[in-house]
């Protein structure tokens, strides 16, 4: 299965489920990120899902994905980043 459509069934089938029990009117945003993990990092994935809201007290989303970006020297553009 393709990484674009698994984002999509997840999002479709997530999005349901949000609406019927949890925000009527919840909508993800356009478009997605998918990154691989090693096996030798997922305990450090974990703990950063885990800890996520105390990280994002200090580090915003936006600019911990900016730094990402360019720590890795991926290519980018800022009109398409955010929509």
């Amino acid at each position: 299965m393709s990484v674009s459509t698994f984002v999509e069934k997840i999002k479709s089938t997530s999005s349901g489920w949000i609406k019927r029990t949890h925000v009527p009117d919840f909508a993800w945003q356009n478009g997605y990120g998918a990154f691989s993990v090693s096996e030798s990092m997922k305990t450090k994935v974990i703990r950063y899902i885990t800890n996520q809201d105390e990280h994002h007290k200090t580090v915003t989303f936006q600019e911990e994905l900016r730094a990402f970006l360019e720590q890795h020297q991926v290519a980018y553009d800022e009109q398409y980043l955010w929509n």
